[in-house]
């Protein structure tokens, strides 16, 4: 049993109660999944109700994505130690406490520090998921299905989280968002503490706490830094304008984040028991695999904040309204993820990678055709399409090179290193990509100003929207081709060389 994570004793005798720990495993992680896109639909009314600044919403969605990709690691090696059934009941619990503090909150503060705290218990939760799996379904192919039903709560879940997020805010309040996860969680921790068996690994269970504290320390204030820079002051001309990248307090946070980072990589170099072996981001096929889900990660995540605003703050879409828009591109990924494992043993995980890649990017420079009459079923659909049938061309081949090389002693941290790059790829893009919106929205309304129009009507600011909407696609676009360079020139794993078991990026 190569596959079972270090430690593991469990006797090879299937557990008769094996599809009913499977059952609660997808509840908690479709709980995750529907969290992770519930919120933005959210974002507008909850920013609306708490006076947020426009520079300042998307850490509703950052503080979430950053903590959860920063203590990702941590978390399984928690997982590990503590066992795996009691982090997943902890991580259950801890993140309905953070739901009720979240759908509380009655100041930005507060709702961002829930948000950060969901992710931190989602990071504990995520990875014990995923090792409850490994151990409980030690045959190859009730494996194979059983982290296919995984993979189809992940997809569907986001289609759900959309549909769901639209109708909670329009009939109930964009809190309800966040206070729906409650009954979930904890249905899922009672009966997981009656269901799921106890697992831990053995031998040395130190922890690597500098690492984990210079890693998370490092991204916190690199995504900070970008998030500084792009806040909005009032120009001598009354105009709106970004504090740009010379502030002092921008600057300090990116040398900041450069000296914790690389002390990190130093660190790990050394430790007995790093938070991050580094022999495994640094072969060839592994450490590519990772980069193109950090950048489509970087890339992705935009879109979905951008869109968001688009639907309601321009066209004037209703909650529910936005929520079916994005409905296409989850179903399109659905849809396509049976064609793409089915043609992955064929063809191999390189052509499936650059194909899906030139899709997606090409998916977002579609959205460019936005204007602020547009229609959807015009100049949005299309572009969508094209980006679900991409990005299931990558998401599939990518997982499983992630593991290329890779012996069952290090599977799961080689899983949740993917997890993690798409994770913080998507804080650290989300962050970047709002900065050089709101600098162009910034510039456009100045220039239309100097034109002589009224920039206090709706036309005209909807407009200077749609500028900034314009800049977040094609930069968007631009890490998607840059993805699409990283796998054209470091994977080069042929089809025999893909592991029997893939990894799987929550």
């Amino acid at each position: 049993m190569t596959d079972a994570p270090r430690g593991a004793h469990e006797s090879d005798a299937p557990d008769p109660r094996r599809w009913l720990i499977l059952a609660v495993i997808a509840i908690s992680q479709l709980m995750l999944i529907i969290d992770a896109s519930i919120m933005n639909i959210a974002l507008p009314s909850a920013a609306a109700d708490l006076d947020i600044a426009s520079a300042d919403i998307q850490w509703a969605v950052t503080a979430y994505t950053l903590a959860f990709g920063g203590l990702l690691l941590l978390g399984g090696r928690i997982a590990d130690y503590v066992g795996r059934k009691r982090a997943l009941i902890i991580g259950l619990l801890g993140f309905a406490v953070a739901s009720a503090l979240g759908g509380a909150a009655q100041s930005e503060a507060l709702l961002f520090a829930a948000r950060a705290l969901q992710g931190a218990f989602g990071a504990l939760l995520a990875p014990a998921a995923l090792a409850l799996i490994t151990v409980t379904f030690t045959e190859g192919r009730e494996r194979a299905k059983a982290f296919g039903v995984f993979g189809a709560i992940s997809g569907g879940g986001a289609a759900i989280g959309l549909l769901a997020g639209g109708a909670l805010t329009e009939y109930l309040g964009w809190r309800w968002c966040l206070f729906v996860n409650l009954p979930i969680a904890i249905f899922a921790a009672i009966a997981g503490a009656r269901i799921l068996k106890e697992s831990k690994a053995h031998g040395d269970t130190r922890f690597d706490i500098p690492g984990a504290v210079l890693a998370s320390s490092g991204l916190v204030a690199l995504v900070y830094a970008f998030t500084e820079a792009a806040k909005q002051t009032t120009g001598e001309d009354g105009l709106p304008q970004a504090v740009g990248w010379t502030d002092p307090l921008v600057v300090g946070l990116l040398a900041f984040a450069a000296v914790a980072l690389v002390s990190f990589v130093l660190l790990e170099r050394r430790v007995a028991n790093p938070l991050l072996p580094l022999r495994i981001a640094l072969d060839r096929n592994r450490g590519g695999s990772y980069l193109v889900f950090f950048l489509v990660g970087a890339g992705l995540f935009s879109m979905f904040l951008f869109m968001t605003l688009y639907f309601q703050y321009v066209l004037g879409y209703e909650p529910m309204q936005a929520g079916f828009a994005f409905l296409p591109f989850s179903l399109g990924i659905i849809l396509m993820a049976g064609v793409v494992a089915q043609l992955l043993p064929r063809v191999g995980p390189k052509p499936l990678m650059l194909i899906g890649l030139a899709l997606a990017a090409s998916g977002l420079l579609l959205l460019l055709r936005t204007t602020p009459t547009s229609s959807y079923w015009t100049s949005v659909l299309p572009g969508l399409i094209v980006m679900s049938v991409g990005m299931s061309a990558v998401f599939i081949p990518a997982s499983s090179t992630a593991l290329y090389g890779v012996g069952g002693h290090d599977a799961g941290i080689a899983s949740a290193l993917l997890n993690t790059s798409q994770q913080v790829g998507g804080s650290l893009g989300l962050a970047l990509l709002n900065t050089f919106a709101i600098t162009a929205t910034t510039n456009k309304m100045a220039d239309l100003a100097a034109s002589g129009l009224d920039v206090s009507q709706p036309a005209v600011v909807a407009q200077a929207q749609v500028a900034g909407y314009h800049v977040a696609f094609l930069g968007g676009g631009v890490l998607l081709a840059l993805a699409f360079l990283v796998a054209l020139a470091l994977i080069s794993a042929k089809k025999a060389d893909l592991p029997a078991e893939a990894a799987v990026a929550a």
